[in-house]
């Protein structure tokens, strides 16, 4: 049980941590097109983004799969200005985003996935209880993205029904701001 707790921990702080930011700027693109009472359809696509995400970095434990980390760097803030950008075009049509987004999180789940899975592949590769270790890690990531999620929406419902803000402006004020910075980390992260 220790080594799920370890694993855990490992998979919540992917996500909460400081370190964490391009992860918590790709749920906030994902998130910010939903309301609280989308939130059974939130939970569906942070388990499409971790699906994705477990998928590459099952691959790569088992190294089937290997990228080089300067260009997943660069790719893994180029899926958050394209979901940003996507809601942005998007921000007039009531839900089509947000459809769209179900795909992005799992395609892009698999770029983020080979992000952590150059750091994690020696630790679990050499684990005795590697099945164990991924499961408890998915767990920790999909603990840490409800985490995230809800803080969110909460926001949202201040922002939404206290404040009166048009969901529209919400949305597109959350997406101009998350690919802003995107574009920012993509370019500082060019690997040419």
């Amino acid at each position: 049980m220790s080594d799920f707790a370890f694993y855990f921990k490992m998979g919540w702080e992917h996500i909460i941590s400081r370190d964490a930011l391009d992860h918590q700027l790709f749920i906030l693109a994902l998130a910010c097109v939903y309301t609280i009472k989308d939130i059974r359809r939130v939970l569906i696509l942070v388990t499409a983004f971790t699906i994705g995400h477990s998928l590459t970095l099952a691959l790569s434990v088992y190294d089937i799969i290997r990228f080089s980390s300067k260009w997943v760097e660069f790719l893994i803030p180029c899926t958050i200005f394209i979901t940003a950008l996507n809601n942005i075009f998007q921000v007039d049509r009531e839900g089509k985003s947000a459809k769209i987004n179900y795909y992005l999180a799992l395609c892009f789940g698999l770029i983020h996935g080979m992000g952590f899975a150059n750091a994690v592949r020696i630790m679990l590769a050499s684990d005795q209880t590697i099945g164990w270790g991924l499961f408890g890690f998915n767990i920790g990531l999909e603990a840490g993205q409800i985490f995230v999620v809800s803080i969110i929406l909460i926001i949202g419902i201040l922002f939404l029904n206290f404040l009166k803000v048009k969901r529209r402006d919400w949305i597109f004020f959350l997406s101009a701001g998350v690919f802003a910075l995107a574009v920012k980390m993509a370019v500082e992260r060019i690997p040419f």
